[in-house]
């Protein structure tokens, strides 16, 4: 079985289904059809294409049952979003991204791709590869462009209400061992980010949340300028531009919390199972009020592992700040509701902007932003655990 990460159903991979490559130069091929599946999957006009069928094995390439061309477009047979053949191929995880509005949920997506293509690719020895041009197209676009090209701030994710989003389908490939030993290891992550407004109501969370109930690993994030006893510990710009959605009672972090965890109670009982990071962005704004030998004033050390001693420092660091700000309900809810839930504190820019639209002189420094999915890749399984 496969989750297809554009309408997020459990297929079996015996039924994936295929789309003829159509009329090309002088191959012959079949006539565009109207799509209907498709387009009443992604709204507006039907486009037209080759048609969808099904085969009776599934193969890196078969023939159309009408024309005779092969093809190797693999399609989702709920859906017809075309699926990668790595995706295919490879175990996939469903990161959703979740916070509320103004969490810093764009810029995140953006720095840590970034650097799980340099930075931290050279320290994993890993290669991060999109697997369909959607993604490609988007990243650059929406992302990479706006911030690193133009050095300007990412504007807020628009709501799936107004706008179709497509999730960031991405191939994690890790090489590992030495000599007789060497192997790689390949695994498929889908991020899917939600804008604030999505997680409002319940009514429109469900409609476009569903993606929640597919997904193997939640990345919570929290606003640190939004939580009221954090303000004392605030300085300059920042603790001018903080609480600025405090009258808006349905973006509040704990309301955003509750309610995506009500949507994932539809799987599990107890406990729920799922691995949930929860990070608190723009940790730069609050370095200077934490004590020297906080965990948070010094920098992940580059080990191509999880530190564990580390990851429980940090942890329990953040864990006291909750409490100390007033906010120790989200760490009692959290452990009340998940087996597996882990604390973090991350900066994406790595300094506050001097305005609300660039990005500072100084330029992008992020600080520990790859903590998070360091701690899910290593649930995955696909990062060692080490001890000092």
């Amino acid at each position: 079985m496969l989750t297809c990460p554009y309408c997020f159903d459990r297929v079996r991979r015996r039924d994936i289904g295929f789309r003829c490559m159509g009329k090309s130069n002088r191959a012959a091929g079949c006539d565009p059809v109207p799509d209907e599946v498709l387009g009443g999957f992604r709204g507006g006009a039907v486009p037209s294409l080759p048609p969808v069928f099904t085969a009776e094995r599934v193969r890196r390439r078969v023939p159309c049952p009408m024309c005779r061309r092969e093809t190797g477009w693999r399609v989702c047979p709920s859906c017809h979003s075309r699926l990668s053949p790595d995706y295919c191929a490879n175990p996939g995880k469903i990161v959703a991204l979740v916070g509320a509005k103004g969490s810093g949920k764009s810029t995140f997506i953006a720095v840590l791709i970034h650097e799980l293509m340099n930075r931290v690719g050279a320290e994993l020895g890993s290669s991060l590869v999109a697997c369909d041009d959607r993604t490609i197209e988007r990243y650059k676009q929406d992302f990479a462009r706006p911030l690193y090209t133009e050095r300007r701030l990412l504007h807020a994710t628009q709501s799936a209400a107004a706008e179709t989003r497509d999730p960031l389908v991405y191939l994690f490939t890790r090489t590992v061992g030495r000599g007789v030993f060497r192997r790689t290891r390949s695994l498929t992550l889908v991020l899917f980010d939600t804008a604030g407004e999505d997680l409002r109501l319940r009514e429109v969370s469900e409609l476009h949340l569903r993606y929640l109930g597919a997904a193997d690993a939640v990345i919570f994030l929290l606003d640190p300028l939004e939580l009221p006893g954090a303000n004392p510990a605030l300085h300059g710009a920042a603790r001018e531009r903080s609480a600025t959605l405090r009258n808006d009672p349905m973006s509040d972090a704990m309301n955003v919390i509750t309610r995506v965890t009500e949507l994932l109670r539809t799987r599990d009982r107890g406990r729920l199972s799922v691995p949930v990071a929860v990070a608190l962005s723009k940790i730069d704004t609050l370095q200077p009020a934490m004590e020297r030998q906080s965990a948070l004033h010094r920098a992940r050390a580059p080990v191509g592992a999880l530190d564990l001693d580390d990851r429980e420092a940090v942890h329990e660091q953040i864990r006291g700040l909750l409490h100390e700000w007033q906010a120790g309900e989200i760490d009692r809810y959290l452990g009340q509701q998940y087996a597996n839930y882990a604390l973090f504190g991350f900066s994406a820019l790595g300094a506050t902007p001097p305005d609300t639209k660039a990005v500072a002189q100084s330029g992008i420094r992020p600080y520990r932003i790859e903590d998070p999915l360091l701690w899910l890749l290593h649930r995955f399984k696909m990062l060692d655990g080490t001890r000092r």
